[in-house]
């Protein structure tokens, strides 16, 4: 097992609000004006009241070829990868005393809005004094799933190396993507949902003597599940195309989830020996506002026990593998209790399903 002790975030300069971006968007998109109305509402039903960007508005307006898109990708996630990575290793409201670079034995980088090699791994290695030695773990195109596999991994590696710290840094820069010549209804809706998220987490083993900086109870990784739901590869991802990323969305997802994502979790459960009544809240990957109100009738809890992914949703949009960690974080700074138990649940391309078992210790 393995202690999940901070997470720290970097929050993009450019705040836009959703009713900006709508009355932004008409004039972008060249659509019929009937076929405008009639998607303009996505905007108002994705419970989405803010996002944030690394570019500024204007930006959104103009043409980018995939170069100049993936340039700016990779200048953006080093710097925000670094600022992340510093509030993670001193953050007071999780630790005693800042944790050193040095301390850290492995960097599970993940993303998959942008392409670099080598991997940002490496740069952001650079920019701060951590050991030449560091095992570095690049993870790609696991779209919303990845944050959930990142600490998956990083738990596995420590229940080899227990004495370890880990950090698992994610960065997705989805407004990078933005197709705006891309007339299909995946990327309209897209355009309603995703934002800009960088964060990173440090993960110590069981052994670490840098346990003792804990502040306060966290959650500890026991137990992961991944599931790969055959021949469903078209329900979301990326189009590559010669301008870039182009968004894939089938409406079929909040089905999946009733569906395939209820086999899952219940299977998983059962694996535990949990019941899920067992479960205080989970840290549940939004998606979208559709998602999180199937987890509720999958699990039959209120929006209560999901407070955190409406919140982010609301506050920040769906930061594809990021978001996860925005919700955990707020978590973390609650005063929990030493045996609250909770799921960490997130979907992605594939179509695929990743769950981690959190007990607060």
């Amino acid at each position: 097992m393995s202690y999940i002790c901070s997470v720290g975030t970097s929050i993009p300069s450019f705040n836009l609000k959703q009713e900006e971006i709508q009355s932004f968007i008409k004039g972008i998109f060249q659509r019929p004006m009937h076929e405008m109305e009639r998607l303009l509402p996505v905007f108002e039903n994705a419970s989405v009241s803010n996002r944030q960007f690394v570019v500024d508005k204007d930006w959104f307006a103009e043409d980018h070829s995939f170069k100049e898109r993936n340039e700016l990708y990779q200048m953006k996630a080093i710097e925000h990868s670094v600022d992340a990575i510093d509030q993670c290793l001193a953050e007071p409201d999780f630790l005693k005393n800042p944790i050193p670079y040095e301390a850290i034995d492995a960097i599970i980088f993940v993303s998959s809005t942008g392409v670099s090699t080598p991997s940002i791994d490496a740069y952001i290695m650079n920019e701060r004094s951590f050991r030449d030695d560091v095992i570095r773990m690049p993870l790609w195109g696991l779209g919303c799933a990845g944050g959930a596999s990142g600490l998956a991994r990083a738990n596995e590696w420590l229940s080899f190396n227990p004495k370890g710290s880990v950090l698992v840094v994610g960065i997705e820069l989805c407004g990078l993507t933005f197709q705006k010549n891309d007339h299909k209804k995946s990327n309209f809706i897209g355009t309603a949902l995703f934002g800009d998220g960088i964060s990173a987490a440090l993960v110590l083993g069981e052994s670490s003597p840098f346990l003792r900086e804990r502040k306060k109870a966290c959650p500890v990784m026991a137990k992961s599940s991944s599931r790969l739901k055959k021949n469903a590869v078209d329900v979301m991802g990326w189009d590559i195309t010669d301008n870039g990323f182009e968004v894939v969305f089938a409406k079929s997802i909040p089905t999946l989830v009733e569906n395939f994502w209820n086999d899952h979790v219940h299977s998983f459960l059962d694996q535990l020996g949990w019941s899920k009544q067992e479960l205080s809240f989970l840290v549940a990957h939004p998606g979208g506002k559709k998602v999180l109100q199937s987890i509720e009738a999958v699990l039959d809890v209120s929006q209560k026990e999901l407070k955190y992914s409406y919140q982010v949703l609301k506050n920040h949009g769906n930061m594809s593998s990021v978001t996860v960690f925005y919700i955990l974080k707020e978590w973390m700074k609650e005063d929990l209790k030493g045996g609250e138990r909770s799921l960490l649940s997130a979907l992605g391309p594939g179509f695929s399903s990743e769950l981690l078992s959190l007990e607060w210790m």
